[in-house]
């Protein structure tokens, strides 16, 4: 009724099995129903795992939030405005003032191959403001997260995360990007107005299943994840739920303290004018609403 191809919906709530739904299509061309545990591109619901692995650094001494962007990366004194002024801190909380690198002309047609491909878009750029002035959101932070966190462990970013986060957890079904995954099991995305599945376009998304990201986010939320120490760390940085949005592929994922519950939805449908974003939050509205009035509860 809200022309989604497809929507995936996941409820993690205390004391009761969890429960998986699935609607539409996991592939529309070959009429594949959706499946609820399929695998999905996560897009910036990613920046939680990333704040996580930069809590654990901080708290073991490895990354300081204080050190500037000059300290961990010389080479971009002169190429970022106010390099020597941004903080770990600030990029974690996007309060650096960084462009956006997904806002330069031509990014979504033509993404960049690689790291270095993408920083390029934004160096020599005026700030967008004085870093720590306010706040704006910047992918750019998280990119250059991504290089900081891989400086101080020797190792990519996904492996930190597989080791800290992920395999203490027990989940097996979250991936550090297409290319480690069978694209069979992972849904079609579909862009409004264009025909053909973009589910092999890669824009550096994580991906996972609703599954994996609902025992990450509750892990997160009643601190199982943090060893001593590290949620102090985290929790002054950075927040405890997040949505994703990038071409084809849609989702949110939140923690309902009243109800004791995560509720993760995703959804593999998305245009240029954002009405399938409002849709969708509508949607995810209505399915917390449900899961009030089964409770009781009348917030």
């Amino acid at each position: 009724d809200h022309q989604f191809d497809g929507i995936i919906v996941y409820v993690n709530q205390a004391g009761k099995p969890p429960e998986f739904y699935a609607a539409g299509w996991h592939d529309r061309k070959n009429q594949i129903p959706a499946d609820a545990k399929a695998l999905f591109k996560i897009a910036s619901i990613g920046k939680l795992y990333d704040a996580v692995a930069i809590a654990k650094l901080v708290h073991s001494k490895r990354l300081s939030l204080d050190k500037t962007l000059t300290e961990y990366f010389p080479e971009l004194t002169g190429r970022i405005d106010n390099a020597e002024k941004i903080t770990l801190r600030m990029m974690v909380q996007h309060r650096s003032g960084l462009p956006n690198y997904t806002d330069t002309p031509g990014f979504w047609v033509n993404p960049p191959k690689s790291s270095e491909e993408t920083l390029a878009l934004v160096l020599d750029l005026p700030a967008n403001f004085e870093p720590g002035e306010k706040y704006q959101y910047s992918n750019t932070n998280y990119l250059l997260i991504t290089q900081i966190i891989e400086q101080a462990t020797g190792n990519s970013k996904f492996e930190y995360i597989k080791e800290t986060v992920l395999n203490p957890l027990g989940l097996i079904n979250t991936y550090g990007s297409i290319h480690e995954v069978d694209t069979n099991e992972l849904m079609s995305g579909y862009y409004v107005g264009v025909e053909e599945d973009i589910k092999t376009a890669d824009y550096g998304s994580m991906v996972a299943t609703a599954e994996d990201v609902g025992i990450f986010l509750r892990a997160l939320n009643d601190g199982s994840l943090f060893e001593s120490g590290e949620q102090e760390i985290y929790s002054s940085i950075y927040g405890y739920d997040h949505t994703g949005l990038i071409p084809g592929y849609q989702s949110i994922a939140k923690f309902h303290p009243d109800l004791d519950a995560v509720v993760i939805q995703f959804v593999n449908t998305t245009n240029f004018d954002g009405y399938t974003w409002s849709l969708s939050e509508i949607v995810y509205n209505r399915i917390v609403k449900i899961l009030r009035k089964e409770n009781g509860s009348r917030e």
